[in-house]
Protein backbone atom coordinates (compact mmCIF):
# COMPACT_ATOMS: atom_id res chain seq x y z
CA UNK A 1 0.00 0.00 0.00
CA UNK A 2 1.56 3.24 -1.21
CA UNK A 3 1.72 6.29 0.85
CA UNK A 4 -0.62 8.31 -1.78
CA UNK A 5 -2.86 4.83 -1.45
CA UNK A 6 -2.94 5.92 2.10
CA UNK A 7 -3.67 9.39 2.05
CA UNK A 8 -6.29 8.99 -0.37
CA UNK A 9 -7.98 6.97 2.01
CA UNK A 10 -7.42 9.40 4.62
CA UNK A 11 -8.93 12.16 2.39
CA UNK A 12 -11.99 10.19 1.44
CA UNK A 13 -12.70 9.12 5.48
CA UNK A 14 -12.13 13.31 6.46
CA UNK A 15 -13.51 15.04 3.21
CA UNK A 16 -16.90 15.99 5.40
CA UNK A 17 -15.63 16.42 8.57
CA UNK A 18 -16.21 20.13 9.68
CA UNK A 19 -12.77 22.14 9.64
CA UNK A 20 -13.95 23.96 12.81
CA UNK A 21 -14.11 21.10 14.74
CA UNK A 22 -10.87 20.42 14.38
CA UNK A 23 -10.16 23.88 16.35
CA UNK A 24 -11.60 22.04 19.43
CA UNK A 25 -7.92 21.31 20.08
CA UNK A 26 -6.70 24.69 21.48
CA UNK A 27 -3.45 24.03 20.56
CA UNK A 28 -4.87 23.78 16.26
CA UNK A 29 -3.53 27.27 15.34
CA UNK A 30 -0.01 26.87 16.62
CA UNK A 31 0.27 23.30 15.88
CA UNK A 32 -0.51 24.20 12.22
CA UNK A 33 1.68 27.32 11.67
CA UNK A 34 5.68 27.39 11.68
CA UNK A 35 7.54 30.73 11.83
CA UNK A 36 11.16 31.61 10.34
CA UNK A 37 12.40 35.25 8.90
CA UNK A 38 9.61 37.51 10.20
CA UNK A 39 7.10 35.05 8.78
CA UNK A 40 3.98 33.42 10.08
CA UNK A 41 2.62 30.36 8.14
CA UNK A 42 -0.55 29.05 9.46
CA UNK A 43 -2.19 26.27 7.34
CA UNK A 44 -4.26 25.28 10.41
CA UNK A 45 -7.41 26.85 8.00
CA UNK A 46 -7.34 23.16 6.18
CA UNK A 47 -8.55 19.67 6.38
CA UNK A 48 -5.41 18.88 7.27
CA UNK A 49 -4.50 16.91 10.67
CA UNK A 50 -1.84 15.17 12.17
CA UNK A 51 -2.12 11.98 10.52
CA UNK A 52 -2.42 13.50 6.95
CA UNK A 53 0.55 15.85 7.66
CA UNK A 54 2.62 12.64 8.72
CA UNK A 55 1.64 10.73 5.93
CA UNK A 56 2.71 14.05 3.51
CA UNK A 57 5.66 14.62 5.11
CA UNK A 58 6.55 10.81 4.44
CA UNK A 59 5.79 11.46 1.17
CA UNK A 60 8.37 13.71 0.56
CA UNK A 61 10.61 11.99 2.32
CA UNK A 62 10.24 8.82 0.09
CA UNK A 63 10.47 11.22 -2.82
CA UNK A 64 14.36 12.22 -1.61
CA UNK A 65 13.44 16.01 -1.23
CA UNK A 66 16.46 16.37 1.11
CA UNK A 67 19.04 14.85 -1.07
CA UNK A 68 17.38 16.53 -4.11
CA UNK A 69 17.57 19.63 -2.17
CA UNK A 70 21.18 19.67 -1.43
CA UNK A 71 22.29 18.34 -5.19
CA UNK A 72 20.12 21.69 -6.15
CA UNK A 73 22.30 24.02 -4.07
CA UNK A 74 25.61 21.86 -4.86
CA UNK A 75 25.47 22.69 -8.22
CA UNK A 76 24.89 19.14 -9.79
CA UNK A 77 22.98 19.03 -12.97
CA UNK A 78 19.08 18.34 -11.30
CA UNK A 79 17.46 20.08 -14.67
CA UNK A 80 18.07 16.76 -16.52
CA UNK A 81 16.37 17.41 -19.91
CA UNK A 82 18.62 20.09 -20.31
CA UNK A 83 22.07 18.57 -18.66
CA UNK A 84 22.20 21.78 -16.52
CA UNK A 85 22.79 23.06 -12.96
CA UNK A 86 19.93 24.96 -11.26
CA UNK A 87 22.14 27.88 -9.47
CA UNK A 88 19.76 30.80 -9.08
CA UNK A 89 20.55 30.72 -5.72
CA UNK A 90 24.24 31.71 -6.50
CA UNK A 91 22.88 35.14 -7.14
CA UNK A 92 21.91 36.08 -3.83
CA UNK A 93 24.55 34.36 -1.71
CA UNK A 94 28.12 35.07 -3.35
CA UNK A 95 30.20 34.13 -0.79
CA UNK A 96 32.35 30.85 -0.35
CA UNK A 97 33.35 28.55 -3.35
CA UNK A 98 30.60 26.95 -5.48
CA UNK A 99 31.58 24.53 -8.55
CA UNK A 100 29.94 23.41 -11.46
CA UNK A 101 31.88 21.39 -13.91
CA UNK A 102 35.10 21.30 -11.63
CA UNK A 103 34.88 25.72 -12.13
CA UNK A 104 34.04 27.68 -9.33
CA UNK A 105 31.43 29.69 -10.52
CA UNK A 106 31.33 32.44 -7.97
CA UNK A 107 33.58 34.84 -8.80
CA UNK A 108 31.91 35.60 -12.63
CA UNK A 109 29.00 35.90 -10.15
CA UNK A 110 30.19 38.70 -8.01
CA UNK A 111 32.02 40.44 -10.73
CA UNK A 112 28.87 40.59 -12.93
CA UNK A 113 26.99 42.07 -9.56
CA UNK A 114 29.83 44.83 -8.94
CA UNK A 115 29.26 46.05 -12.36
CA UNK A 116 25.66 46.24 -12.30
CA UNK A 117 26.08 47.95 -9.11
CA UNK A 118 28.27 50.70 -10.79
CA UNK A 119 26.20 50.77 -13.57
CA UNK A 120 23.12 51.71 -11.31
CA UNK A 121 24.77 54.34 -9.61
CA UNK A 122 26.28 56.28 -12.22
CA UNK A 123 23.05 56.14 -14.22
CA UNK A 124 21.36 57.40 -10.58
CA UNK A 125 23.75 59.47 -9.99
CA UNK A 126 23.76 61.41 -13.43
CA UNK A 127 27.46 60.07 -14.63
CA UNK A 128 25.27 57.44 -17.07
CA UNK A 129 23.20 60.32 -18.92
CA UNK A 130 21.19 60.58 -22.66
CA UNK A 131 21.41 63.41 -24.85
CA UNK A 132 19.11 65.25 -23.19
CA UNK A 133 20.79 65.13 -19.90
CA UNK A 134 20.64 62.69 -16.28
CA UNK A 135 18.34 59.67 -17.08
CA UNK A 136 13.96 60.32 -16.10
CA UNK A 137 13.00 57.07 -17.40
CA UNK A 138 14.03 53.58 -17.90
CA UNK A 139 12.24 50.97 -20.54
CA UNK A 140 12.88 47.33 -19.88
CA UNK A 141 11.84 45.43 -23.33
CA UNK A 142 11.82 41.72 -22.63
CA UNK A 143 9.20 38.63 -22.08
CA UNK A 144 8.37 35.97 -19.78
CA UNK A 145 11.14 35.79 -17.04
CA UNK A 146 12.43 38.76 -17.93
CA UNK A 147 9.57 41.14 -17.40
CA UNK A 148 7.40 39.19 -15.00
CA UNK A 149 9.70 39.03 -12.43
CA UNK A 150 11.18 43.11 -12.41
CA UNK A 151 7.63 44.46 -13.43
CA UNK A 152 6.52 42.78 -10.39
CA UNK A 153 9.06 43.77 -7.77
CA UNK A 154 9.82 47.11 -9.22
CA UNK A 155 5.55 48.11 -8.58
CA UNK A 156 6.13 45.78 -5.45
CA UNK A 157 8.53 48.14 -3.86
CA UNK A 158 7.40 51.64 -5.17
CA UNK A 159 7.70 53.21 -1.78
CA UNK A 160 11.16 52.22 -2.10
CA UNK A 161 11.91 54.31 -5.07
CA UNK A 162 14.62 56.58 -5.75
CA UNK A 163 15.76 56.93 -9.21
CA UNK A 164 14.61 56.95 -12.44
CA UNK A 165 10.65 55.44 -13.39
CA UNK A 166 10.79 52.22 -14.83
CA UNK A 167 8.73 50.83 -17.45
CA UNK A 168 8.28 47.13 -19.05
CA UNK A 169 7.03 46.47 -22.54
CA UNK A 170 6.76 42.34 -22.93
CA UNK A 171 3.52 41.70 -25.73
CA UNK A 172 4.63 41.65 -29.00
CA UNK A 173 1.14 44.11 -30.38
CA UNK A 174 2.44 46.91 -31.08
CA UNK A 175 0.25 49.05 -29.14
CA UNK A 176 2.17 47.77 -25.81
CA UNK A 177 5.45 49.50 -26.68
CA UNK A 178 3.63 52.12 -28.33
CA UNK A 179 1.89 53.14 -25.52
CA UNK A 180 4.70 52.68 -23.15
CA UNK A 181 7.11 55.16 -25.40
CA UNK A 182 4.37 57.92 -26.35
CA UNK A 183 4.76 60.05 -23.34
CA UNK A 184 8.74 59.51 -22.42
CA UNK A 185 11.15 61.67 -24.22
CA UNK A 186 14.01 59.90 -25.77
CA UNK A 187 16.53 62.10 -25.21
CA UNK A 188 16.06 61.50 -21.47
CA UNK A 189 15.23 57.50 -21.19
CA UNK A 190 17.48 55.21 -20.94
CA UNK A 191 15.86 50.67 -23.09
CA UNK A 192 17.23 47.81 -21.48
CA UNK A 193 16.45 44.63 -23.73
CA UNK A 194 16.32 41.48 -21.54
CA UNK A 195 16.85 38.42 -23.93
CA UNK A 196 19.40 35.50 -22.54
CA UNK A 197 20.19 34.55 -26.43
CA UNK A 198 19.20 37.88 -27.92
CA UNK A 199 17.49 36.11 -30.35
CA UNK A 200 13.76 36.20 -28.52
CA UNK A 201 11.43 37.64 -31.19
CA UNK A 202 8.92 39.62 -29.28
CA UNK A 203 11.64 41.20 -27.16
CA UNK A 204 13.68 41.75 -30.78
CA UNK A 205 10.99 43.40 -32.19
CA UNK A 206 10.03 45.64 -30.06
CA UNK A 207 14.13 46.44 -29.38
CA UNK A 208 13.80 47.54 -32.46
CA UNK A 209 10.86 49.92 -32.64
CA UNK A 210 12.40 51.27 -29.53
CA UNK A 211 15.55 51.81 -31.40
CA UNK A 212 13.54 53.61 -34.36
CA UNK A 213 11.38 55.75 -32.14
CA UNK A 214 14.58 57.04 -30.05
CA UNK A 215 16.65 57.61 -33.51
CA UNK A 216 14.05 59.89 -35.03
CA UNK A 217 15.70 62.50 -31.71
CA UNK A 218 18.91 60.75 -30.60
CA UNK A 219 22.51 60.95 -32.66
CA UNK A 220 23.26 58.12 -31.07
CA UNK A 221 20.47 56.07 -30.09
CA UNK A 222 22.43 52.77 -29.10
CA UNK A 223 24.34 54.55 -26.25
CA UNK A 224 21.35 54.97 -24.42
CA UNK A 225 20.13 51.43 -24.94
CA UNK A 226 21.71 48.69 -21.97
CA UNK A 227 21.44 44.58 -22.51
CA UNK A 228 21.29 41.54 -20.38
CA UNK A 229 22.18 39.14 -22.53
CA UNK A 230 24.58 36.23 -22.78
CA UNK A 231 25.04 36.76 -26.58
CA UNK A 232 28.42 39.24 -27.05
CA UNK A 233 27.81 39.02 -31.03
CA UNK A 234 24.26 40.17 -31.32
CA UNK A 235 24.50 42.51 -28.75
CA UNK A 236 27.52 44.67 -30.21
CA UNK A 237 26.13 43.96 -33.90
CA UNK A 238 22.56 45.89 -31.99
CA UNK A 239 25.69 48.77 -31.46
CA UNK A 240 25.41 48.34 -27.64
CA UNK A 241 29.26 48.75 -25.92
CA UNK A 242 30.27 45.54 -23.80
CA UNK A 243 30.28 47.54 -20.70
CA UNK A 244 26.60 47.87 -21.10
CA UNK A 245 25.99 44.14 -21.66
CA UNK A 246 25.21 42.56 -18.76
CA UNK A 247 25.12 38.18 -18.88
CA UNK A 248 24.51 35.47 -17.03
CA UNK A 249 25.03 31.57 -17.25
CA UNK A 250 22.63 28.55 -18.43
CA UNK A 251 21.88 27.54 -15.21
CA UNK A 252 19.79 30.29 -14.18
CA UNK A 253 16.64 29.93 -15.72
CA UNK A 254 14.30 32.75 -17.23
CA UNK A 255 11.77 32.38 -14.36
CA UNK A 256 14.21 32.31 -11.29
CA UNK A 257 16.32 35.12 -13.22
CA UNK A 258 15.41 38.16 -10.91
CA UNK A 259 18.35 37.82 -8.52
CA UNK A 260 21.33 39.02 -10.95
CA UNK A 261 21.00 40.95 -14.14
CA UNK A 262 17.62 40.25 -15.26
CA UNK A 263 17.13 42.70 -11.83
CA UNK A 264 18.80 45.21 -12.86
CA UNK A 265 15.22 47.88 -13.25
CA UNK A 266 14.58 46.91 -9.65
CA UNK A 267 18.18 48.15 -8.94
CA UNK A 268 17.60 51.56 -11.00
CA UNK A 269 14.44 52.07 -9.40
CA UNK A 270 15.33 51.12 -5.35
CA UNK A 271 19.36 51.65 -5.42
CA UNK A 272 21.88 48.92 -5.17
CA UNK A 273 21.88 48.95 -0.90
CA UNK A 274 17.77 48.00 -1.36
CA UNK A 275 18.74 45.66 -4.05
CA UNK A 276 21.15 44.21 -1.50
CA UNK A 277 18.80 43.96 1.35
CA UNK A 278 16.70 41.90 -1.40
CA UNK A 279 19.19 39.15 -1.91
CA UNK A 280 19.76 39.14 1.31
CA UNK A 281 16.14 38.65 2.34
CA UNK A 282 16.18 35.81 -0.24
CA UNK A 283 19.30 33.87 1.05
CA UNK A 284 17.86 33.76 4.65
CA UNK A 285 14.93 31.81 3.24
CA UNK A 286 17.44 29.70 1.11
CA UNK A 287 19.31 29.06 4.83
CA UNK A 288 16.34 28.14 6.36
CA UNK A 289 14.84 25.65 4.01
CA UNK A 290 18.36 23.92 3.92
CA UNK A 291 18.55 23.66 7.35
CA UNK A 292 15.22 23.69 9.21
CA UNK A 293 13.26 20.41 9.64
CA UNK A 294 10.74 19.45 6.99
CA UNK A 295 7.36 19.52 9.44
CA UNK A 296 8.56 23.24 10.13
CA UNK A 297 10.15 24.22 7.04
CA UNK A 298 8.15 26.83 5.60
CA UNK A 299 8.78 25.98 1.84
CA UNK A 300 8.15 22.67 2.70
CA UNK A 301 5.24 22.86 4.37
CA UNK A 302 4.26 25.39 1.39
CA UNK A 303 4.29 22.30 -1.23
CA UNK A 304 2.76 19.39 1.06
CA UNK A 305 -0.26 21.84 1.28
CA UNK A 306 -0.84 22.46 -2.02
CA UNK A 307 -0.21 18.42 -2.83
CA UNK A 308 -2.91 17.99 -0.34
CA UNK A 309 -5.21 20.23 -2.02
CA UNK A 310 -4.55 19.37 -5.97
CA UNK A 311 -3.12 15.67 -5.67
CA UNK A 312 -4.82 14.48 -3.28
CA UNK A 313 -8.03 16.16 -2.73
CA UNK A 314 -8.29 16.83 -6.62
CA UNK A 315 -8.90 20.53 -6.37
CA UNK A 316 -7.59 22.07 -9.49
CA UNK A 317 -6.59 25.43 -9.09
CA UNK A 318 -5.47 27.39 -6.61
CA UNK A 319 -6.15 31.64 -5.79
CA UNK A 320 -2.96 33.48 -4.70
CA UNK A 321 -4.92 36.65 -2.84
CA UNK A 322 -2.06 39.02 -1.79
CA UNK A 323 -4.07 42.10 1.11
CA UNK A 324 -1.49 44.06 -0.12
CA UNK A 325 -1.70 46.55 -3.01
CA UNK A 326 1.90 46.46 -4.26
CA UNK A 327 1.98 42.91 -4.78
CA UNK A 328 -0.52 42.94 -7.56
CA UNK A 329 1.12 41.82 -9.61
CA UNK A 330 2.20 38.62 -7.89
CA UNK A 331 -0.41 36.01 -9.07
CA UNK A 332 0.80 36.73 -12.35
CA UNK A 333 4.55 36.20 -11.24
CA UNK A 334 3.55 32.92 -9.47
CA UNK A 335 1.46 32.10 -12.73
CA UNK A 336 4.67 31.88 -14.83
CA UNK A 337 6.81 30.58 -11.79
CA UNK A 338 4.18 27.68 -10.78
CA UNK A 339 3.07 26.74 -14.33
CA UNK A 340 5.66 26.56 -16.20
CA UNK A 341 8.16 24.50 -13.97
CA UNK A 342 5.43 21.96 -12.73
CA UNK A 343 3.09 22.11 -15.80
CA UNK A 344 4.33 18.80 -17.14
CA UNK A 345 2.24 15.26 -17.91
CA UNK A 346 5.84 13.28 -18.04
CA UNK A 347 8.42 12.58 -14.71
CA UNK A 348 11.84 12.83 -15.24
CA UNK A 349 12.46 9.26 -16.64
CA UNK A 350 10.05 10.63 -19.62
CA UNK A 351 7.45 7.81 -18.34
CA UNK A 352 3.98 9.21 -17.91
CA UNK A 353 2.63 11.21 -14.57
CA UNK A 354 0.56 8.90 -12.56
CA UNK A 355 -1.48 11.75 -11.33
CA UNK A 356 -2.17 15.49 -11.93
CA UNK A 357 0.92 17.66 -12.22
CA UNK A 358 0.67 21.35 -10.86
CA UNK A 359 -2.51 23.56 -10.78
CA UNK A 360 -3.68 26.59 -12.38
CA UNK A 361 -2.44 29.51 -10.26
CA UNK A 362 -4.58 32.79 -10.29
CA UNK A 363 -5.06 35.67 -8.17
CA UNK A 364 -5.81 39.21 -7.60
CA UNK A 365 -5.10 41.49 -4.55
CA UNK A 366 -7.76 42.07 -1.85
CA UNK A 367 -10.23 43.93 -1.48
CA UNK A 368 -10.89 44.01 -5.29
CA UNK A 369 -11.38 40.24 -6.01
CA UNK A 370 -14.21 40.21 -2.92
CA UNK A 371 -16.21 42.46 -5.32
CA UNK A 372 -15.20 40.37 -8.31
CA UNK A 373 -14.78 36.63 -8.01
CA UNK A 374 -14.86 35.70 -4.59
CA UNK A 375 -18.50 34.93 -5.36
CA UNK A 376 -17.82 32.03 -6.91
CA UNK A 377 -14.98 31.13 -4.13
CA UNK A 378 -17.50 31.11 -1.22
CA UNK A 379 -20.92 29.59 -2.94
CA UNK A 380 -19.31 27.96 -6.59
CA UNK A 381 -19.92 23.97 -6.48
CA UNK A 382 -15.90 24.02 -7.04
CA UNK A 383 -13.49 24.28 -4.12
CA UNK A 384 -10.52 26.59 -4.91
CA UNK A 385 -7.83 26.53 -1.84
CA UNK A 386 -7.03 30.22 -1.17
CA UNK A 387 -3.57 31.63 -0.14
CA UNK A 388 -3.68 34.91 1.46
CA UNK A 389 -0.74 37.05 2.24
CA UNK A 390 -1.14 40.11 4.40
CA UNK A 391 1.72 42.54 6.13
CA UNK A 392 1.07 43.86 9.72
CA UNK A 393 1.49 47.05 8.57
CA UNK A 394 1.60 49.47 5.47
CA UNK A 395 3.87 52.06 4.49
CA UNK A 396 1.79 54.66 3.68
CA UNK A 397 1.74 57.86 6.50
CA UNK A 398 -1.76 58.66 8.30
CA UNK A 399 -3.72 55.62 6.46
CA UNK A 400 -3.09 52.80 9.84
CA UNK A 401 -6.81 52.74 9.73
CA UNK A 402 -7.41 51.56 5.87
CA UNK A 403 -4.47 49.15 6.97
CA UNK A 404 -6.63 47.62 9.75
CA UNK A 405 -9.41 47.65 7.30
CA UNK A 406 -7.40 45.76 4.80
CA UNK A 407 -6.52 43.13 7.52
CA UNK A 408 -9.77 42.56 8.86
CA UNK A 409 -11.16 41.71 5.64
CA UNK A 410 -8.35 39.21 4.73
CA UNK A 411 -8.72 37.79 8.23
CA UNK A 412 -12.62 37.66 7.81
CA UNK A 413 -12.36 36.30 4.05
CA UNK A 414 -10.59 32.83 5.83
CA UNK A 415 -12.62 32.63 8.46
CA UNK A 416 -15.83 33.16 6.22
CA UNK A 417 -14.45 30.57 3.69
CA UNK A 418 -14.08 27.72 6.49
CA UNK A 419 -16.84 28.73 8.75
CA UNK A 420 -19.57 28.88 5.94
CA UNK A 421 -23.10 29.83 7.05
CA UNK A 422 -25.81 26.88 7.72
CA UNK A 423 -29.96 27.41 6.16
CA UNK A 424 -30.68 28.26 9.85
CA UNK A 425 -29.12 30.71 10.36
CA UNK A 426 -29.61 32.36 7.16
CA UNK A 427 -33.44 31.52 8.03
CA UNK A 428 -33.27 33.44 11.41
CA UNK A 429 -31.26 36.50 9.66
CA UNK A 430 -34.19 36.87 7.09
CA UNK A 431 -36.99 35.86 9.53
CA UNK A 432 -35.96 39.00 11.36
CA UNK A 433 -36.43 40.90 8.11
CA UNK A 434 -39.88 40.08 7.86
CA UNK A 435 -39.67 37.11 5.75
CA UNK A 436 -42.23 34.30 6.23
CA UNK A 437 -43.12 31.37 4.08
CA UNK A 438 -42.06 30.21 0.53
CA UNK A 439 -40.32 33.19 -0.22
CA UNK A 440 -38.12 32.71 3.57
CA UNK A 441 -37.09 29.50 2.48
CA UNK A 442 -36.19 30.61 -1.38
CA UNK A 443 -34.21 33.58 -0.03
CA UNK A 444 -32.64 31.34 3.09
CA UNK A 445 -31.20 28.95 0.00
CA UNK A 446 -29.29 31.61 -1.54
CA UNK A 447 -27.96 33.39 1.56
CA UNK A 448 -26.30 29.71 2.66
CA UNK A 449 -22.57 29.24 2.09
CA UNK A 450 -21.17 25.96 2.54
CA UNK A 451 -17.84 26.94 4.48
CA UNK A 452 -15.33 24.09 4.94
CA UNK A 453 -13.03 25.12 1.93
CA UNK A 454 -9.48 25.61 3.06
CA UNK A 455 -6.84 28.57 3.30
CA UNK A 456 -3.55 29.66 4.33
CA UNK A 457 -2.02 32.51 5.31
CA UNK A 458 1.21 34.47 4.98
CA UNK A 459 1.70 37.07 7.38
CA UNK A 460 5.04 39.20 7.76
CA UNK A 461 5.62 42.81 9.02
CA UNK A 462 5.85 44.58 6.33
CA UNK A 463 6.74 45.04 2.40
CA UNK A 464 10.62 45.64 2.29
CA UNK A 465 12.94 44.69 0.09
CA UNK A 466 14.51 41.87 2.53
CA UNK A 467 10.71 40.69 3.11
CA UNK A 468 10.05 40.53 -0.75
CA UNK A 469 12.96 38.45 -1.55
CA UNK A 470 11.68 36.11 1.63
CA UNK A 471 8.28 35.64 0.02
CA UNK A 472 9.41 34.70 -3.72
CA UNK A 473 11.97 32.55 -2.13
CA UNK A 474 9.74 30.71 -0.25
CA UNK A 475 7.36 30.21 -3.46
CA UNK A 476 10.32 29.25 -5.75
CA UNK A 477 11.44 26.37 -3.11
CA UNK A 478 7.60 25.13 -2.61
CA UNK A 479 7.73 24.92 -6.30
CA UNK A 480 11.01 23.20 -6.70
CA UNK A 481 9.59 20.70 -3.64
CA UNK A 482 6.23 19.78 -5.50
CA UNK A 483 8.31 19.12 -8.22
CA UNK A 484 10.56 16.56 -6.31
CA UNK A 485 7.27 14.88 -4.82
CA UNK A 486 5.86 14.70 -8.19
CA UNK A 487 8.68 13.27 -9.94
CA UNK A 488 8.94 16.00 -12.01
CA UNK A 489 11.71 18.41 -14.09
CA UNK A 490 10.90 21.90 -12.64
CA UNK A 491 13.26 24.10 -14.45
CA UNK A 492 12.38 22.87 -18.77
CA UNK A 493 9.67 24.15 -20.48
CA UNK A 494 9.37 22.32 -23.39
CA UNK A 495 6.17 23.61 -23.51
CA UNK A 496 6.41 26.70 -25.02
CA UNK A 497 8.16 25.86 -27.64
CA UNK A 498 6.01 24.34 -30.00
CA UNK A 499 3.30 27.71 -30.92
CA UNK A 500 6.62 29.78 -31.07
CA UNK A 501 8.06 27.79 -34.29
CA UNK A 502 4.32 27.63 -35.56
CA UNK A 503 4.09 31.59 -35.14
CA UNK A 504 7.57 31.51 -37.36
CA UNK A 505 5.83 29.45 -40.01
CA UNK A 506 2.37 31.30 -40.10
CA UNK A 507 4.22 34.95 -40.44
CA UNK A 508 4.77 34.54 -44.51
CA UNK A 509 1.51 32.94 -44.53
CA UNK A 510 -0.48 35.87 -43.06
CA UNK A 511 1.44 38.16 -45.23
CA UNK A 512 0.45 36.37 -48.58
CA UNK A 513 3.99 34.93 -49.87
CA UNK A 514 3.33 31.29 -48.29
CA UNK A 515 0.71 29.35 -49.75
CA UNK A 516 0.23 27.96 -46.49
CA UNK A 517 0.90 23.78 -47.72
CA UNK A 518 0.12 21.58 -45.15
CA UNK A 519 -1.72 23.79 -42.58
CA UNK A 520 -5.15 22.85 -41.77
CA UNK A 521 -8.57 24.20 -42.93
CA UNK A 522 -9.48 25.95 -39.90
CA UNK A 523 -5.97 28.06 -40.00
CA UNK A 524 -5.77 28.54 -43.18
CA UNK A 525 -9.10 30.14 -43.67
CA UNK A 526 -8.39 32.20 -40.17
CA UNK A 527 -5.17 33.50 -42.75
CA UNK A 528 -7.16 34.74 -45.22
CA UNK A 529 -9.74 36.32 -43.16
CA UNK A 530 -7.20 38.02 -41.58
CA UNK A 531 -5.98 39.29 -45.24
CA UNK A 532 -9.08 40.27 -46.73
CA UNK A 533 -9.80 42.38 -43.45
CA UNK A 534 -6.47 44.18 -43.40
CA UNK A 535 -6.72 44.51 -47.38
CA UNK A 536 -10.24 46.05 -47.01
Amino acid sequence: MTIWHDLSRHHTATANRPMLALFDDPARAGDFSAEAANFLFDYSKTNIDAKARSLLLSLAEAAGLAARREAMFAGELINETEGRAVLHTALRNMQGVLEVGGQDVLPEVRATHARLVAFARDVREGRFCGQGGAITDVVNIGIGGSDLGPAMATLALAPYHTGPRCHFVSNVDGAHVHDVLAPLNPETTLVIIASKTFTTIETMTNAATARAWMAASVADPAAQFAAVSSSAERTAAFGIAPERVFGFADWVGGRYSLWGPIGLPLMLAIGPAHFDAFLAGAAEIDAHFRTAPLARNLPVLLALVGIWHNQVCGHATRAVLPYDQHLSRLPAYLQQLEMESNGKRVAINGSDLPRHSGPVVWGEPGTNGQHAFYQLIHQGTRVVPCEFLLAAEGHEPGLDHQHLLLAANCLAQSEALMRGRGVAEATTLLQAKGLRGTELERQARHRVFPGNRPSTTLLYPRLTPHVLGGILAIYEHRVFCEGVILGLNSFDQWGVELGKELALALAPVLDGSDPGTGKDGSTLALAARLRALREH
